[in-house]
């Protein structure tokens, strides 16, 4: 039963047992001569004492929903905010002046709630901010300079190698060798090399320096997928919007977009990968998706790294993922962070 139709019941209930003590008390006090009077009296065509009952029904008819009402827009006020607490999403509190004391003491203490989390979520990515920039003033000239001649040498020797490899297999499996079981296993060698081209490429991407050196998210990410066009046979299409977030933000999302990458890669089998980073209500939202073989989520490993990895980054930043698989229907990842207003000195534009 709603709150409105209990307020109403309420409001009748009430008001006929008003009804009932007023007339005993009267009654008592000053009894009719003729009882019958009450009946054979009528007022608009009703009988007076079924008149006036129905007068105290109507009006607490009436009373129960005017109090029920504002009781309900209350809740659904309350209901709303916190839904947008849930989210991530942080507005402020906007309250009925003439609600009832106990309404507003509610209120204050969501407030202070919202006020809590927005100031938690400011902590953590001034963390996760300060960490970056810890991060690229300890990191050493010379550790970056060794994984980029890693990441060439890798891309120079094993990739052109395989993919050599790759090409001699395809003119064998052309060439329409005598056995047909070494035909299947010079296809099967052929799928194997090209899954080892993908994981190594999966792998060039967590070698690449993780920090953006003085890029925007924006110029990363397309920095990013235009290498990976060239370098992967995938269609990849992206939108990218331009906002200015904390440096720390960039970077969490940049790390979460490779290792997302990486995933497709390695196991999506995928033929295109979409990229979409925009800005919506105080909140930045990162979607990829790929039409590969998909999975089943309630079947993933709880100790998948990079589902972890992906999850945590998000949580430090105050932020959600959501992850829609089906097999054979492709992959959706999208990470949620909230932005709430910060000082222009913290963000990744005024950095250098």
């Amino acid at each position: 039963m709603s709150i409105l139709v209990r307020s109403l019941f309420s409001g009748m209930i009430l008001a006929f047992l008003i009804f009932a003590a007023l007339f005993s008390v009267w009654f008592m006090a000053f009894p009719p001569a003729n009882w019958a009077i009450l009946w054979e009296r009528e007022v608009a065509d009703l009988p007076f004492i079924l008149f006036a009952l129905l007068i105290c029904l109507g009006l607490g008819l009436l009373y129960g929903l005017f109090s029920g009402a504002g009781f309900k827009k209350q809740l659904k006020l309350m209901d709303s905010y916190l839904q947008e607490l849930e989210s991530g999403k942080h507005s402020d509190v906007h309250f009925d002046l003439s609600a009832a004391p106990e309404v507003k003491q509610i209120w204050s203490r969501l407030s202070r709630l919202g006020k809590k989390q927005t100031e938690q979520i400011k902590l953590f990515q001034k963390t996760a901010n300060q960490k970056a920039e810890d991060y690229e003033k300890q990191v050493q000239a010379m550790v970056s300079l060794e994984r980029q001649r890693l990441a060439r040498e890798l891309h120079d020797s094993v990739s052109q190698q395989l993919f050599a490899a790759s090409m001699l297999m395809s003119a064998i499996n052309e060439g329409n060798g005598d056995s047909e079981t070494a035909a299947k296993q010079m296809k099967l060698t052929e799928q194997m090399i090209h899954q080892s081209q993908l994981e190594m490429r999966a792998l060039l991407l967590h070698l690449r320096p993780a920090a953006l050196k003085g890029k925007t998210l924006k110029e990363g990410i397309e920095e990013l997928l235009s290498e990976l066009i060239h370098k992967v046979p995938l269609e990849v299409h992206w939108k990218l919007e331009p906002f200015t977030m904390a440096k720390g933000v960039e970077d969490h999302l940049f790390r979460i977009l490779q290792e997302s990458v990486s995933n497709t890669l390695r196991h999506a089998k995928a033929e295109q990968l979409d990229v979409l980073l925009i800005k919506r209500e105080q909140l930045a939202i990162l979607r990829i998706t790929d039409d590969g073989v998909g999975f089943k989520i309630d079947q993933t490993k709880a100790g998948s790294y990079g589902l972890q990895n992906i999850r945590e980054r998000a949580a430090e930043l105050g932020g959600l993922v959501k992850i829609l698989s089906l097999p054979n229907r492709g992959t959706r990842l999208e990470v949620r962070i909230p932005l709430p207003e910060m000082p222009e000195a913290e963000t990744g534009g005024e950095m250098e």
